[in-house]
């Protein structure tokens, strides 16, 4: 893997970059965070790139893939309803929940995996307004690609161990986010449905 990204990167430059990472936030299983790393080290490396270029160019590229998603989301909205079983209720109250949380939760999803590829698109059928969803997303891909970009520059291959490491510890410290807030849900999930009836009828 990291001879054929070396390969994309002397070939094609910000090209590769832009466009793995932009294709992997529209919701494709590809290697953007790995790109981005290999990129930060092929520029310390070789100087073929300049890292301040690779930075800019992920941020814009997730960025991209993000709103992509996000209006994918927004008019495939019954599509995707239909084939998650959902009713119109259920998509009252994500709209509702979105609206609350959802600046918090496109920016967290952009430092981890899966969540990247679909916090675009979960935002959009849940209808979070476009402008502050383009903050969110803006600031979480400048702070990621500069992270990862600026990080694989400094301290080289040791990133990757270090990316490893911190993705195990975010991971588990969302799992024990989410299930809390799927336990808080079933809890309160009356309540708030009454208060997305209420909003959306406002």
């Amino acid at each position: 893997m990291a001879a054929y990204l070396e390969h994309l990167l002397h070939t094609y430059g910000y090209v590769a970059i832009f466009v793995v990472i932009a294709l992997e936030n529209v919701g494709l299983p590809l290697p953007g965070e790995t790109i981005l790393i290999a990129a930060g080290i092929f520029a310390v490396t070789t100087h073929e790139l300049n890292v301040l270029g690779v930075v800019i160019a992920a941020a814009v590229a997730g960025l991209c893939g993000s709103v992509t998603g996000f209006m994918i989301g927004r008019y495939s909205e019954q599509h995707v309803l239909h084939r998650l079983g959902l009713d119109e209720r259920d998509l009252r109250l994500g709209q509702y929940l979105f609206r609350r949380f959802g600046g918090r939760v496109v920016f967290v999803a952009r430092f981890i995996v899966f969540l990247r590829s679909v916090a675009g698109l979960l935002a959009g059928v849940n209808a979070m307004p476009l402008n502050r969803f383009l903050i969110a997303s803006g600031l979480g891909a400048l702070a990621w690609s500069a992270t990862f970009g600026f990080g694989a520059y400094v301290v080289g291959r040791e990133i990757e161990v270090l990316s490893a490491r911190a993705a195990m510890a975010v991971g588990i410290v969302v799992l024990m986010v989410v299930l809390a807030g799927l336990r808080f849900l079933r809890r309160n999930r009356a309540r708030l449905q009454i208060e997305a009836d209420r909003a959306a009828s406002a």
